[in-house]
């Protein structure tokens, strides 16, 4: 199964990829290296979780905004590489979460972008991974995620004689 029939078969589909907010690159490649961003909750053009975990916000809605931040990145990487069946490899994932003090629940809210990660691109989704709290975030996201992927070329069209 492809990474798009797999999101289908979860019932998703990927967004538009969300366009900068300032004075960089939603993505940068590099030979077959892809360098996302740091991708928001932003789900339709609006921030879906706002707030600290561990003080307005609960693991389970953590959980889900780094659903959400994945999918921007996988959109980022479709735009970046073509489709993403040219996704050779997700090599690394860092993960920030706006947190309260105290909070200890990092890894279980980044939870959410890796389980997704693996259920999309089955094998080349598993990944090295980084998990911060941090106390204040851009536009008081929950969450926000960056990736680094190899892909795959595309082949130059033949040429005709």
């Amino acid at each position: 199964m492809s990474p798009e029939e797999r999101l289908h078969a979860l019932g998703l589909a990927l967004p538009v990829p969300p366009p900068a907010v300032a004075a960089y690159e939603p993505w940068a490649r590099s030979g077959d290296l892809v360098f996302t961003s740091g991708q928001l909750p932003w789900r339709d053009g609006v921030m879906a979780y706002a707030g600290r975990l561990g003080a307005e916000l609960n693991v389970e809605q953590g959980y889900d905004a780094a659903r959400i931040c994945a999918l921007n990145v996988l959109a980022q990487l479709k735009a970046a590489a073509g489709s993403l069946d040219r996704v050779v490899r997700l090599l690394r994932v860092e993960g920030y979460v706006h947190c309260a003090p105290g909070f200890r629940g990092h890894p279980q809210v980044l939870n959410g972008a890796s389980d997704l990660f693996n259920a999309v691109l089955g094998e080349a989704g598993r990944h090295a991974r980084l998990a911060v709290g941090i106390a204040e975030m851009p536009m008081d996201a929950a969450v926000q995620l960056t990736a680094t992927a190899r892909v795959r070329s595309q082949r130059p069209a033949a040429s005709k004689p």
